[in-house]
C-alpha cells in the first residue's frame, strides 16, 4: 500500500497509457472503500495488486479486487515494476476481474480532479458520481441457514440472539440474508452469528459484487443463399423472414415475426442453415419515429449569432441572451451540424428531464440516430450502454441533464447549456454539490471547445462574468422573437381588490374571462402554481391546531386527487404521509380550513368552475413514471386537453404553438423567501413562464395574480425588462458582497441529537473564524430554516469572502475531524440556497 496525491493521478494515468503493460507485474489501484481515500495529510491511498497472466488490464479500467474480507471495485491507476519497501510478494493479492475497460478518456482525469479539489471532495466520491451506477460494486457478507444440519427444536439450545437469527432466516424462503440486514434487526447479532457458525447450523459466505454488465441475447444468422429442398413450410417461412431482414434477427424477434416454436429454429441450426450465437444488445432509450426536418431560415440576429459560434474553434464562453421564442434552439442545431461532419461530437444540457423529449425530437428530426439521451431516469442498463456507446468516438449528440456533463465523449466540439440560469443544474442532495455550469466551463477549457450558455433570463453570475471577463467571453443577443412575433402583454391582477369586491375564488375575474374565451376560440393555456398538492397546510378552525410532520419541523400538505379518492396529508420533505383526520386531534372539532393552493386544488377549482375545460396536471406527482413527461405533453399537443396545470416544470423550454394564455395563479409564493436569490429566482420563473404564450401565429396573453402588484420583480416582469431588474438587484448584491461579487461556502451539519449538532456547529464555526480572520465573514452557526427533517436536526455555517481569500481556508475536509461520528458534515460550495 502507498499514499498518493490525488492531483497526480491524472498525469500518472497519461504516462501509464504509454507503458508496456506486459512487462510489469504489479498494479496500483484506487479502491472504492470508506476510509481509504483520505489520510491525515490529505492524500489518496493506492493499493498494490498482482496482475494474473490471463487478465489484460489498462490504466483507467474498472477492476474488482479483494480488500480485507470483501471484494470491492476500484480504478486501475498505474503499473509499477517493483513493490513498495513495506510490502513483500507473499502479502500481495491478485486482481479478481476486469469489470469494464476504456471508460475514461485521458483528459477526463483532469476534470475529475478539478471537481474533487474545488468541491472539497475525495476523488473516489467524484468518480462514483460521474460513472453510471453499479459499476463499482462491492461483495456482500451473507448468512445462510443449513437446513440439513439444523436439528428440530434447535432454538431451545441457543442464546436469545441466536434464536432470533434462526427465526429471521426461517422467515425467508431461501433461509438467506445479508449480515448487514441481520445486524439491523437483531440485538447482539454478531455473537449470535458466531455461535450458530460454531454449531454448524449456519454458514457465512461472500457474495460477489453485483456490477453492471453488457446484455447478451441470442441472435439468429442466416448462412445460406437459397432454399434447400428438404425445408418444411415453417422452416421456409423462417428463412424468408431472415432474408427480408438482412439475414440477421434477434431470436425473440424472429419467433414473434414468424409465429413458430423455438424447435423450428433449432432444427435449422442443426442442419447448418443458420447459426445461433450470443451477441451484445445495447440497451439504448427507444424514441418514437420523427419526421425529417431541414434547416430553418434564420433571422439576421440569429445568423450573426450562428456565425460567431461557428467561428469559435477553441475555448470561449458565449452567452446567448435571447428572449423567449427567439429561436435559440435553431441556432444550437445549425451550430452543431458542421461539427458532426468534421467527426466531432456535441453535448447539450437541459435543466429538467421533462425537457428532454421535446428537445430530443427536434434534434432527431434533423440528425436521426446520432442523437442519444443520458439522464438519471434511464435504467441502470440503459445508462451503462449509452455511456459505452459514447466511447466509440463516433460523432454524436448527447442530450441530458446535469449528470451528462460527465458524458465521456472523446472528441467534443461544443458544449451547450440551455436555460443556463436554472437552479436544477446545481446538485444539492449528494456530494459533491457541483454546478454543471462550472464543470462545463472546466471541461470546455480542457477540450478547447466553445461553451454556449443560452437563456432569456441569464444568471447574474453569467451576466457579470461576460461584462468583466471580455478576453474569454462573447455576448450574443437575440432581442426579438422569430417572424417578429410580439412578446405577450402581461396583465397584473391585484388580488386584494378582487377580495374587496367579493371574489373569493382562486381565479380572478380577468383570468376567468380568459379561460372561457380559451375554450370558445379552441386555443390552449397554462396555469402555473408554485406548489404541488392541494393546500400548503391544514388548520383547525376551532382551536388553530396545525397538522405537522412527526419527523420534520413543517406542516403537512393536503393531497386530494379526485372525488372519492383517499384524503392524504403528506410531507414534501421526507414523504411521510397519513390519512386526513376527521376530527381535530387537539380539540375534537370536525372543522378544518385549508390554507394556500397547490396544483391539485387548482385542478379541482377548474373542474368546479369550468366543467367544460379539459385539463392535464403536470408536476412531480404525475411525472414519476418513465416516459410520463413525454406522454403527458404529447396528449396536450394533440389537443386532448385545453389547459396544462403545473409547477416550475412548465417554465422550462416548453414550445407549443397553440398556447395563447398563461395564468400565474399565485405569484406571491415566489417572492418572499429568506434567501438572497429570491428576487432573481422569482423574476426568472415568472419571465420564463410568461414566455410560453404566443409562440405560434396567434398572439398570447399573460395574467399574473398577486397581492403585491407594486413589487419590483412583478413590475420588471410586466414590462419584460431584464435590464431594469439587473439595475435594482446587482447593486444590492455588490453592497453585501454576495455572488456574483463574493463567494459563499455553506457547511451543513445534521444528526439525531439536536444538542450535539448545535455544539458541533459552534465548535466548527470557531475553527472557521480562526482560518478566515479579517478576510471574510463567518455567519452562524444557526439552525436551518427548517431545523428538523426526517428526524435529523440541521445547523448551518455560512462562509462569505472574496474569491482570492479561499486559499486561506485550507482543506475544509479537515473540519470533519472535529465532528463526532453521529454528526454528518457536508460542504456546499457556491450554494444556490442558504435557507
Amino acid at each position: 500500500m502507498c499514499a498518493y496525491d490525488s492531483t497526480l493521478i491524472a498525469s500518472e494515468l497519461k504516462v501509464s497509457y504509454l507503458t508496456e503493460t506486459h512487462q510489469t507485474r504489479w498494479l496500483e489501484v484506487l479502491v472504492d472503500c470508506p476510509g481509504t481515500t483520505n489520510t491525515e495529510n490529505g492524500e489518496e491511498k493506492l493499493f498494490t495488486y498482482a496482475v494474473p497472466s490471463d487478465l489484460s488490464i489498462q490504466p483507467g479500467d474498472i477492476v474488482s479486487v479483494p480488500f480485507g474480507s470483501q471484494v470491492v471495485g476500484g480504478i486501475a491507476i498505474r503499473f509499477v515494476k517493483s513493490l513498495p519497501e513495506n510490502l513483500t510478494e507473499a502479502r500481495i493479492r491478485e486482481v479478481e476481474d476486469v469489470i469494464t475497460s476504456g471508460l475514461f478518456p485521458r483528459t477526463y482525469w483532469d476534470l475529475l480532479n478539478r471537481v474533487a479539489k474545488y468541491y472539497y471532495t475525495d476523488l473516489m466520491t467524484v468518480i462514483r458520481m460521474a460513472l453510471p451506477p453499479k459499476l463499482l460494486g462491492k461483495s456482500q457478507r451473507r448468512i445462510r441457514l443449513k437446513y440439513v444440519a439444523l436439528p428440530e427444536g434447535a432454538e431451545i439450545f441457543c442464546s436469545l440472539a441466536a434464536q432470533e437469527i434462526i427465526r429471521l432466516l426461517k422467515s425467508q424462503k431461501e433461509g438467506d440474508y445479508s449480515a448487514q440486514h441481520i445486524y439491523s434487526k437483531v440485538r447482539n447479532a454478531q455473537k449470535g452469528i458466531k455461535e450458530l457458525i460454531k454449531r454448524g447450523w449456519v454458514e457465512s459466505y461472500l457474495e460477489p459484487p453485483r456490477t453492471t454488465r453488457p446484455k447478451l441475447q441470442k441472435a439468429v444468422i442466416l448462412v445460406i443463399n437459397n432454399f434447400p429442398a428438404d425445408l418444411t413450410n415453417r422452416q421456409r417461412e423462417v428463412i424468408e423472414v431472415l432474408r427480408h431482414r438482412g439475414g440477421e434477427l434477434w431470436q425473440n424477434e424472429l419467433l414473434q415475426l414468424s409465429k413458430i416454436s423455438l424447435s423450428v429454429i433449432e432444427t435449422l441450426a442443426k442442419k447448418g442453415y443458420l447459426v445461433i450465437e450470443l451477441r451484445e444488445k445495447l440497451r439504448l432509450l427507444s424514441h418514437p419515429e420523427t419526421l425529417k426536418d431541414s434547416a430553418k431560415q434564420l433571422t439576421p440576429t440569429q445568423n450573426d449569432a450562428l456565425n460567431q459560434i461557428q467561428a469559435t474553434t477553441n475555448y470561449r464562453q458565449i452567452l446567448l441572451h435571447g428572449v423567449t421564442g427567439s429561436g435559440k434552439t435553431e441556432v444550437y442545431i445549425q451550430a452543431i451540424a458542421p461539427l458532426l461532419e468534421k467527426g466531432l461530437s456535441a453535448l447539450v444540457l437541459v435543466p429538467e428531464i421533462g425537457l428532454t423529449p421535446q428537445l430530443t425530437d427536434r434534434f432527431r428530426a434533423r440528425f436521426g440516430s446520432r442523437v442519444c439521451v443520458y439522464h438519471s431516469a434511464l435504467s441502470v442498463g440503459e445508462r451503462y450502454d449509452t455511456w459505452r456507446q459514447m466511447l466509440t468516438g463516433e460523432p454524436q449528440i448527447v442530450i441530458g441533464t446535469r449528470s451528462a456533463i460527465f458524458a465521456p465523449l472523446p472528441k467534443l466540439g461544443i458544449i451547450i447549456l440551455d436555460e443556463e440560469h436554472d437552479s436544477s443544474f446545481k446538485q444539492t442532495q449528494l456530494i459533491p454539490t457541483y454546478h454543471a455550469r462550472q464543470v462545463a466551463q472546466w471541461r470546455a477549457e480542457l477540450e478547447q471547445c466553445p461553451l454556449v450558455l443560452g437563456s432569456a433570463t441569464p444568471s447574474l453570475e453569467s451576466w457579470v462574468n461576460i461584462q468583466e471577463n471580455t478576453k474569454h467571453t462573447y455576448y450574443l443577443s437575440l432581442p426579438e422573437r422569430i417572424q417578429a412575433r410580439p412578446l405577450p402583454p402581461v396583465e397584473i391582477v391585484d388580488m386584494r381588490r378582487e377580495l374587496q369586491q367579493g371574489n373569493r375564488s382562486i381565479f380572478s375575474r380577468s383570468l376567468s374571462i380568459a379561460l372561457h374565451q380559451l375554450v370558445e376560440q379552441q386555443k390552449q393555456g397554462i396555469l402555473f402554481i408554485n406548489r404541488r398538492g392541494y393546500s400548503t397546510f391544514v388548520s383547525c378552525r376551532n382551536c388553530g391546531y396545525v397538522v405537522e410532520c412527526p419527523d420534520c419541523d413543517v406542516s403537512l400538505s393536503y393531497h386530494y386527487t379526485h372525488e372519492g379518492a383517499t384524503e392524504l396529508l403528506r410531507c414534501h420533505y421526507c414523504n411521510y404521509s397519513q390519512l386526513h383526520p376527521r376530527n381535530c386531534p387537539e380539540c375534537g372539532s370536525p372543522y378544518f380550513k385549508f390554507f394556500g393552493s397547490g396544483t391539485q386544488r387548482v385542478t379541482q377549482e377548474l373542474t368546479e368552475s369550468f366543467p367544460n375545460i379539459r385539463w392535464i396536471r403536470f408536476d412531480s406527482d404525475t411525472t414519476r413514471t418513465k416516459d410520463a413527461h413525454r406522454n403527458l405533453l404529447n396528449q396536450f399537443v394533440k389537443g386532448e386537453a385545453d389547459v396544462l396545470v403545473g409547477t416550475q416544470m412548465l417554465t422550462k423550454g416548453l414550445d407549443i404553438a397553440n398556447i395563447t394564455l398563461v395564468g400565474v395563479v399565485a405569484a406571491d409564493g415566489l417572492l418572499y423567501h429568506s434567501d438572497y436569490r429570491a428576487a432573481e429566482r422569482a423574476f426568472q420563473t415568472l419571465a420564463q413562464v410568461a414566455g410560453r404564450a404566443g409562440r405560434g401565429e396567434n398572439p398570447g396573453k399573460v395574467i399574473i395574480q398577486t397581492y403585491s402588484p407594486e413589487h419590483p420583480v412583478i413590475q420588471a416582469v410586466r414590462h419584460h425588462n431584464y435590464q431594469g431588474f439587473l439595475d435594482i438587484e446587482l447593486p444590492q448584491r455588490e453592497s453585501l458582497n454576495y455572488p456574483p461579487y463574493g463567494k459563499l461556502i455553506l457547511i451543513r451539519l445534521s444528526g439525531m441529537d439536536g444538542v450535539e449538532v448545535q455544539q458541533t456547529a459552534e465548535k466548527l464555526a470557531d475553527e472557521c473564524i480562526e482560518r478566515l480572520g479579517s478576510l471574510g465573514e463567518v455567519l452562524g452557526p444557526a439552525p436551518a430554516s427548517i431545523m428538523r427533517v426526517a428526524r435529523r436536526y440541521r445547523w448551518h455555517i455560512l462562509l462569505k469572502f472574496d474569491a482570492l481569500s479561499e486559499s486561506l481556508l485550507g482543506s475544509l475536509q479537515d473540519l470533519k475531524k472535529s465532528c463526532p461520528a453521529s454528526v454528518s458534515m457536508a460542504i456546499d460550495v457556491d450554494p444556490i440556497s442558504i435557507d
